[in-house]
Parts: structure tokens; sequence; C-alpha cells
């Protein structure tokens, strides 16, 4: 309903000029920006809604299932999730994105009428410019409706964003030996993969964007590279701002374990060193000669476990599906002016960082 309410009636409107050959100057079909925001965009921004709240769902889940949450903090968790929802559901909130989308489509607007060639949007002649039917319902329904959504879309994930940085603040039930190497958080580290459609949407709109403006420009791999590289940085930054408020805590809680596990280990491997030669090598204590060594577990294991302990939660296994949603787009766009061996080559590299 969205797709056909942007893109489909705009076509019904210019009728019958909108079904020039989509290579023809000008035309509808082909415009890659109308179909990247107003078919891909909003189709991905529609249906990554429900595939974002399960996914977020589930991984909210996690924290009292496991259970992470220790029981001092389950009231101000509910509490926590509480307000997340209501900020998500909040009407202001969506007001003000509207709001947005209406200066979004006064500017669109001036751009368009500010045109120097006819084209579908347009019809430039010496008495002024003209814009045409089906410009005026991009002004003032396709492109609102595409930021609205894009911008519901950042606001949702803000939302959650905060959630999961309050979370953090409270008292979790870690533990350094967790074999998921996390602290028992790794379930976190993929979240990122429900807004794989989401990215895809944005990404679209962003290559067809770049793949017009290079059209009338020159293009190396260099710059492709770094175009293609810039918005993978700042992908993964919207998706590392979240996860980053977990560092802490689980930096402290290996901190804090190592200590504890050195301790334990320096007592067994003493009286283990006792056991074998009968005495200890350096600083022998007449009260440790009273202790056993089987009367202490061995924590070798666990030290070296907890040594392995990440305090980072976004990795690179975990965010190739949404880093791939990222870079095809803008990937697409590359190969209308350089060789696919070319762009292949850098978008490779870019996901094996």
């Amino acid at each position: 309903m969205f797709v056909g309410l942007a893109w489909f009636v705009p076509l019904l409107l210019g009728l019958p000029r909108s079904f020039l050959a989509a290579d023809t100057p000008g035309s509808y079909l082909g415009d890659l920006g109308v179909w990247a925001r107003f078919v891909v965009a909003i189709g991905a921004f529609v249906l990554a809604e429900q595939q974002v709240e399960r996914g977020l769902r589930i991984k909210l889940g996690q924290f009292l299932k496991a259970p992470l949450i220790a029981p001092g903090s389950v009231a101000p968790f509910a509490q926590a999730v509480t307000t997340a929802l209501e900020r998500r559901d909040s009407r202001v909130a969506e007001a003000v994105c509207l709001v947005l989308a209406i200066v979004a489509a006064v500017v669109a607007f001036a751009n368009t009428h500010a045109a120097t060639v006819s084209s579908w949007a347009v019809e430039v002649s010496p008495d002024g410019n003209r814009l045409t039917l089906t410009a005026w319902w991009m002004v003032f329904v396709s492109q609102p409706l595409f930021v609205f959504l894009l911008l519901r879309g950042l606001w949702r994930h803000f939302v959650w964003a905060q959630l999961l940085r309050r979370i953090a603040r409270l008292e979790l039930r870690l533990v350094a030996t967790h074999p998921d190497g996390n602290g028992g958080l790794a379930f976190l580290a993929s979240y990122p993969n429900a807004y794989v459609l989401f990215i895809f949407g944005v990404s679209a709109a962003i290559g067809a964007a770049v793949a017009k403006h290079l059209l009338q420009e020159s293009l190396t791999s260099t710059t492709f590279s770094i175009i293609a590289g810039g918005w993978l940085v700042v992908v993964l930054a919207l998706f590392a701002y979240p996860l980053s408020a977990f560092s802490k805590p689980l930096a402290e809680l290996k901190e804090k374990s190592l200590l504890m596990l050195g301790t334990q280990a320096t007592r067994y491997q003493r009286l283990n060193e006792r056991k074998i030669l009968g005495t200890n090598v350096a600083a022998e204590s007449a009260d440790e000669a009273q202790q056993q060594a089987d009367d202490i577990a061995d924590p070798t294991k666990q030290f070296e476990t907890t040594r392995k302990l990440s305090a980072m939660l976004l990795n690179r296994s975990a965010i190739v599906p949404v880093a791939a949603a990222a870079l095809l787009p803008i990937a697409a766009a590359g190969a209308t002016i350089l060789p696919y061996k070319e762009v292949f080559s850098v978008l490779k590299k870019l996901l094996l960082l």
C-alpha cells in the first residue's frame, strides 16, 4: 500500500509520459532515485518494522530467561522497558518526524523547481518552470512518506539504544568464564542483524544518489573505497553506540575475576609445589604448611577462559549481514562507472576487515 501510494500513483498521474523507455532522458521509470526511495526504501522500511520488533523482543527476553538481571534490579529493569515502550509509541516523537518530513518536502520542491532540464518532474520553459502533477504528488506524499518512515525507524533505534545503556548500568549476573566469551552477553552482539532490511533501504537511497552524482563525474577505485568505507563506518557506529555501554561492566568483570582467580591460583600452586618438593621455594610460611592442596580447586582453566573474555560486543562475524546490506547498494552504484572486478575487490576487503 505504501509503495503504491509513493510510486504507483505518481506513475498513473504521469501517463502517458510515465511509460517512456527507461533509457529516455528524464524518464520516470529510468529515475534511480524514484525506484530507490519510493519502492526499495519504503518497502524495506515497512517490512523491517516487524522483523526489528521481533528480533529486539527476543534479545530483551533473554535478560530474564538467563537470568542476567540481579533480583534487586528487576524493578528498575521493568521500569526501563516500560519507559522505552512509551517513547517508542510517543505521538510527540512521531509528530516531530512528520514536521521534519514536511521540511524535507519543501526542500524537494525547491530543488525540483530549480531544475534546468525538463523531466518527468518539471517542465522547463522561458516563462518559468512548472512542476508536473506527478512531481506535486511526489512533493506532498511520496517524499514526506519516505522521510517520515526513515526518521521513525531511526527514532525507534535510538529508544532501543537508550534502553540498552540503562540496562548496562543495572546490576547484572555476569560470569567471566561464560563459554560465549562475553560474560553471557554475546546474544546481544547479533541484534544489528534485525535491521538488515532497514539498513538496505537507507543504503539503496544513498546508493541511488551516489550513482546519479557519479554519472556526471569520474570515479576512481580509491574514491569509491572512501565512499563505501565511510558509509560502513556510519552504519557500524549506529550499532556500536548502544553496545559500547556494556564494555565497562565487562571490563570490570574481567579485571575483578582475574584478580580473584590469580589469588586462588597462587594459593593452589604454592600448596601443590610444597606437596611435590616438601617446601616452598620462595617465602616459606608455617601457616601455609598446615593447608592441604586438595582443599583448593585448581583455577587454571577458569583463569585462561577469563583472559579470553572480550569487553567488545560488536564483532565482525555478528555484523556481516548488516554490513553487506549497507555496502551492496553502494557497490551497485559504483558498478555503473567502475569495472565489476574493482568494485568486488573493494567490497570484499571491507567485509573482511
